[in-house]
């Protein structure tokens, strides 16, 4: 009998995500770079965090925070590639990305002139090195 991946590995850290809720506090943010679990990827870093037992999040719902310094350019430049960055956050995150986390996303220089597709994909990468990817396992399955 043979056995497949997918089927002996655990649905733990997977559920669909409904939505997407911005990290609240700056404490946040310093608890999740304290962990050192990062992945730096041409267009973005990506940094995660197991998420905290009192924190208080509806089902479904992923934490996520977004920063770009000034050494990344003007302030249009900043919020032109936060703006790139949600949106990518909204299309890879809500089916691969493990509820049971937090992550800040971090602009970087190349954030703004990177084409989509290739920010999809620097995202989905650093999950994955992250360990942070969670695979849809009713997706998979078809």
């Amino acid at each position: 009998m043979e056995t497949t991946a997918l089927e002996t590995t655990p649905r733990a850290g997977y559920q669909a995500i409904s939505s997407i809720v911005r990290l609240p506090k700056r404490a946040d943010f310093l608890r999740i770079a304290a962990q050192k679990r990062r992945w730096a990827a041409p267009g973005l870093v990506l940094q995660v965090a197991p998420r905290p037992d009192d924190a208080v999040v509806a089902s479904g719902c992923i934490r996520v925070g977004f920063t770009a310094t000034r050494k990344v350019g003007g302030a249009v430049s900043r919020n032109r590639s936060r703006r790139r960055l949600r949106a990518a956050v909204n299309q890879v995150m809500t089916r691969s990305a493990r509820d049971d986390c937090d992550y800040v996303v971090i602009v970087r220089a190349a954030t703004v002139g990177r084409p989509f597709d290739k920010l999809v994909s620097d995202l989905e990468v650093a999950l994955k090195k992250c360990d942070a990817f969670a695979y849809d396992h009713e997706s998979d399955a078809e």
